[in-house]
């Protein structure tokens, strides 16, 4: 949406906005397409309203109002369980593939367009870790396509955060850590970091030995998001190869020995520069 205008209240969305057919649904929230003096609108509806989804939805709506900026997805209103963000067409990142083997956009399916979504994919999680309101780290990422699906693509094919309601707050100077949703990590999986991965004991969970971590989780996890969003095209290898060393620092069992979102950024920004030069 490219007019400025306060965001829409109670007396809007129910005055103003119609609400059409069904795009997805989740565990907290249903999000439908809908309309707004002629802009289309993504409608989120809370479904689940028990403790401690609800929650989780008006953390959602919080952290959407804190962290508008353009790497968060536009918010365009709320009231009670409801919101509306700008729709995106394209949809998540988990259907990259499926956007760039289209007929509309199946030209720009190149390492050129696919290192800048990774690039852009950096840069929101570079935010993130330097956000005004903290240090915060992206919870709900736990398997790669959920990680994929936190983010929206846009028309220019960047990336933008969109799913905010599982960001929490770690600032390891002043001793404050989390634990992400310890009953979703899968013990087995790579992809989650080794503290975040649940102790078993006996085949049973032992919630006493939970580890609690920082935002290096989410560092641990960027080689295998990035590998993804650069594909099979011509040249993804050369760029693999360039992020090799810098890659393998992320996957440092030793989570303070991991390169913060900032010095990813400056070597992704340096072998963009090196390889793709514009």
């Amino acid at each position: 949406m490219e007019t400025c205008v306060p965001w829409l209240g109670c007396k809007e969305i129910a005055d103003e906005v119609a609400v059409q057919n069904m795009l997805d649904w989740g565990g907290v929230k249903k999000i439908y397409r809908a309309t707004w003096r002629g802009h289309t609108v993504a409608y989120s509806n809370l479904t689940r309203k028990h403790f401690p989804w609800r929650h989780f939805f008006l953390n959602d709506v919080a952290m959407l109002r804190t962290l508008q900026s353009p790497h968060v997805v536009q918010m365009v209103g709320s009231c009670n369980t409801t919101f509306l963000t700008e729709y995106h067409r394209l949809g998540s990142a988990d259907k990259i593939e499926a956007v760039l083997a289209s007929e509309e956009f199946s030209k720009f399916n190149n390492v050129r367009t696919r290192f800048n979504l990774a690039v852009s994919y950096l840069r929101a999680m570079h935010y993130l870790h330097n956000s005004p309101v903290g240090r915060r780290v992206l919870c709900d990422s736990n398997r790669l396509k959920k990680a994929l699906s936190q983010f929206l693509i846009t028309e220019d094919l960047k990336l933008v955060l969109n799913d905010l309601d599982s960001v929490l707050e770690a600032n390891p100077k002043s001793q404050l850590f989390i634990k992400c949703n310890f009953n979703k990590i899968e013990h087995k999986s790579d992809f989650s970091a080794p503290e975040q991965r649940r102790p078993f004991q006996n085949g049973r969970l032992n919630f006493s030995m939970l580890p609690s971590y920082n935002e290096k989780t989410d560092i641990w996890k960027i080689p295998t998001v990035v590998d993804y969003l650069l594909g099979k095209v011509n040249g993804s290898d050369v760029v693999r190869l360039n992020l090799f060393n810098v890659h393998r620092q992320c996957k440092n069992r030793d989570p303070k020995k991991r390169p913060s979102a900032q010095i990813l950024l400056n070597e992704y920004e340096r072998i963009r520069s090196m390889l793709l030069p514009n």
